[in-house]
């Protein structure tokens, strides 16, 4: 049974294509579905570039307004852009209720969940795609979204992942970290891959996000309630269900952070407990070597930039992901026992 074929984005940039995902059906790693499931992502006639952009909020007042109307102002522009707030006291709501274009859908903050609440949106929604955004995600050009619908040129890709820039006011160690996390190259793989591609085989960021909606829904959707890393988990549900996912390098938006050490921390300490209740589905992905990679690549451009003088701050937020990672995990193998001995 043939594999992910290559999809032209020429348009938008360079394409690289794994060596493994091709007319391999030897590999065997992934139990390609039945045909089926090969045309869940075919766009049929007059739907081809039909989607919904989803966008949830959190007192998003000063972003908002720019960032519908990059949206609106697409070449592909989309059906609808469904703001979900949750709760918001700064005029979110307001604001979005009265921009054209828009629907708003509310839930109360302290209901908030990053699997349900998307997918509450989604679900909403009646185009074959959607494409997700966070509300600091700003398109970095008008053809983003066309970059964006590009790979569902063939039909086994069921989700894309865009391209993260930092922003002019970040670090300079944040661009280069972003630079090395979303290169300039695209991407389309399958599970047969993941051998070698690590933790970074479930690339799928939804900060910028696109997803073939008869595909999200043969796997159930996002997993919820979940606190964070719901795009991670989903990406391995499509993968094992032999879909493949792409990196579409043309599709950039601007997205960065400026977090402290503090918030590093933290953020890095609800991962690490996600890894250690959802590990089982990502056996295949080897985080700490990527980690290193990351380590070295962003200190080596720091130098060769002329920027020595950011490792130091470099390092100390790497060591509180670090240390907050390993919190995490402790976290989560105790709440694991707890949970096991509860069961007995």
């Amino acid at each position: 049974m043939p594999g992910c074929r290559r999809v032209e984005l020429c348009l938008f940039g360079p394409v690289m294509l794994i060596d493994n995902v091709t007319d391999r059906p030897e590999h065997g790693k992934a139990e390609y579905a039945s045909d089926l499931v090969r045309r869940d992502c075919t766009r049929g006639e007059g739907s081809a570039l039909r989607y919904a952009a989803i966008i949830p909020t959190l007192n998003a007042a000063d972003t908002l307004q720019r960032q519908v109307q990059a949206i609106l102002e697409q070449s592909v522009p989309p059906d609808v852009i469904i703001v979900i707030d949750s709760g918001s006291d700064d005029g979110t709501a307001e604001l979005a209720a009265s921009m054209p274009g828009v629907r708003l859908m509310s839930v109360k903050r302290g209901t908030f969940d990053h699997g349900g609440t998307r997918d509450m949106a989604i679900r909403a929604s009646d185009t074959p795609f959607v494409i997700l955004l966070t509300q600091d995600a700003l398109p970095a050009d008008a053809h983003w979204a066309a970059a964006m619908l590009a790979p569902f040129g063939d039909e086994r890709v069921a989700a894309v992942c865009g391209r993260q820039v930092a922003r002019s006011d970040a670090r300079a160690y944040e661009k280069a970290v972003r630079a090395f996390r979303y290169p300039d190259e695209s991407i389309v793989w399958n599970s047969a891959d993941l051998p070698g591609l690590g933790v970074r085989g479930y690339l799928l960021s939804d900060v910028c996000a696109a997803y073939c909606r008869r595909a999200y829904d043969a796997v159930g959707g996002f997993e919820h309630p979940i606190s964070t890393n719901e795009d991670m988990l989903i990406a391995a549900d499509l993968l094992n269900a032999g879909y493949c996912l792409a990196y579409s390098a043309g599709a950039r938006v601007w997205h960065s952070h400026n977090h402290t050490l503090k918030q590093e921390y933290l953020r890095n300490r609800l991962i690490g407990e996600f890894l250690v209740r959802y590990g089982d589905r990502f056996a295949q992905a080897g985080e700490t070597g990527e980690g290193l990679r990351l380590v070295r690549h962003v200190s080596k451009e720091l130098v060769c930039q002329g920027n020595p003088g950011e490792l130091l701050p470099f390092w100390l937020d790497c060591g509180a992901r670090l240390l907050g990672n390993r919190a995490g995990k402790r976290r989560g193998r105790r709440k694991a026992k707890a949970r096991s001995e509860s069961n007995e």
